[in-house]
């Protein structure tokens, strides 16, 4: 899939000292990321800001799911398609999405995925899609869990934490090359239980601030 690097560079350029005014983002360990080869950032989902500021966050480009409304608007399709999004259908096992996505990783790049399938409407974190373990589990690559978390969900200026956890591994989640449902479910969780840990950790810190 073909990214503009040209313009994905300008984007991190211009933007970058809007967000941290806005967002007074801090990243905490960003070293566990890796720097090559194919990888899958798992994140939570608080608000359209989040595709952003995880570009912003480390130095690798990523590429995203979106869901397929976004892609409507055919100028807004041209700038999101020429950086690195394509469209997913949401709720209907989108396997031509999941190939896409496979694709990316096999390529060497970052395929980033909202692993709850959208955003929440409360700040909490809700319950794991198996999207994001059935691409580990097909390119048998590692995944690395983000936790994005804000002070104060509506204000603006409000602290934000991008916190990145350390890479597991196929391995790590119990994940086969042939492996079933019960396998995504329990490789699902495991993603979503360190991110779990990630925003306990980080909400006593922001919350001490």
């Amino acid at each position: 899939m073909a990214q503009n690097k040209a313009l994905y560079s300008f984007g991190r350029f211009i933007l970058r000292p809007a967000y941290k005014i806005l967002y007074r983002y801090k990243i905490k360990n960003k070293n566990s990321f890796p720097e090559e080869g194919g990888v899958i950032l798992a994140s939570n989902h608080l608000s359209f800001a989040d595709p952003v500021l995880l570009g912003l966050a480390q130095k690798r480009r990523l590429y995203f799911m979106a869901k397929a409304e976004l892609f409507k608007n055919k100028f807004a399709a041209c700038i999101i398609r020429n950086l690195g999004a394509f469209p997913v259908n949401r709720g209907s096992g989108d396997g031509k999405a999941i190939k896409t996505g496979e694709d990316i990783l096999l390529e060497g790049n970052v395929m980033t995925i909202f692993i709850e399938g959208g955003r929440t409407k409360t700040g909490d974190l809700m319950r794991p899609r198996s999207g994001c373990a059935l691409l580990v589990q097909q390119t048998q690559l590692p995944v690395v869990p983000c936790c994005i978390t804000k002070k104060n969900k509506n204000r603006t200026f409000s602290k934000t934490m991008i916190h990145f956890g350390d890479p597991l591994t196929p391995e790590q989640l119990g994940l086969t090359p042939d492996g079933g449902r019960r396998e995504l479910k329990g490789a699902s969780n495991k993603i979503m239980d360190e991110i779990r840990k990630m925003r306990e950790e980080d909400e006593k810190e922001l919350n001490k601030g």
